[in-house]
């Protein structure tokens, strides 16, 4: 009997040896080597210092070399995320830009994870990197006087059969950011949102507007309608602390201006 009992008794325990050894590693220990072994893919990071959002948020300045390459590449591999693949070729490129646009395409797919698709996106970036060095810096037109601005809006508007009204945004140096049409109407007359306009200036940094108009007729004399846009916006841009400029009315050939004429 005793020895009937000693052999259930060894059953039982090896039973809870076997369901112990199931369960899964729980300890503080153990939770920790896990962690420690495990590789996060960049889903996982933490929003902040994903590539992607990083950019997003603080601008591409703020990004490594590795973090704008592991963007343009994607994903990485299965024992490594993008970044991490990224550094493994920058570091055998000495972490130089110049040396990475060097390589090859077959080069580039000797890396777990980089195929030719990717490989070819890496090279395309590398030679526009050399391509922008090239070009020159884009100058912007300087629109600081009534007749720059009416010499720059003519060729837009100088063949027109009805009123469209035109947007200029300027920078503190009265060099134009944008130009853009914001109506079109019928032949005497065009309808413009002020609201439209603070958006478009706000949006594009500008510290600086011009509106201007043409008028079909040839007439340069502004309407009463002309003269209440002027105050409205006038009185916007105040509020706003955007400096309103001019307002242009152009035919073929000539222009009335606001400003010169002591009236914006």
């Amino acid at each position: 009997m005793n020895t009937d009992k000693q052999m259930k008794a060894e059953s039982k325990e090896k039973s809870r040896a076997v369901a112990r050894s199931a369960l899964p590693l729980c300890s503080a220990k153990n939770s920790k080597l896990y962690t420690l072994n495990s590789k996060l893919t960049i889903a996982h990071w933490a929003e902040e210092d994903r590539p992607r959002e990083k950019l997003a948020a603080l601008g591409a300045e703020a990004l490594s070399n590795a973090e704008l390459l592991a963007i343009l590449i994607g994903s990485g591999n299965t024992d490594e995320s993008a970044v991490d693949l990224m550094k493994k070729v920058l570091g055998d490129c000495n972490n130089n830009l110049n040396t990475l646009g060097k390589m090859t395409i077959p080069q580039l797919c000797d890396y777990k994870g980089i195929g030719e698709a990717k490989a070819i996106t890496i090279l395309a970036a590398c030679e526009l990197g050399k391509r922008r060095q090239r070009e020159q810096v884009e100058e912007r037109p300087q629109l600081s006087t009534a007749t720059h601005m009416y010499n720059y809006l003519h060729t837009h508007m100088q063949d027109l059969d009805v009123e469209e009204s035109w947007l200029l945004l300027l920078n503190q140096n009265y060099r134009l950011i944008k130009c853009m049409k914001l109506s079109r109407g019928g032949i005497t007359e065009t309808a413009v949102d002020v609201r439209l306009i603070i958006k478009e200036a706000v949006l594009a940094n500008a510290t600086i507007i011009v509106l201007a108009h043409n008028h079909p007729s040839g007439s340069l004399r502004p309407s009463v309608e002309d003269d209440r846009l002027t105050q409205s916006l006038l009185k916007a841009c105040d509020i706003m602390r955007i400096h309103f400029q001019d307002h242009l009315i152009i035919t073929d050939g000539s222009y009335y201006s606001y400003h010169e004429e002591g009236r914006c």
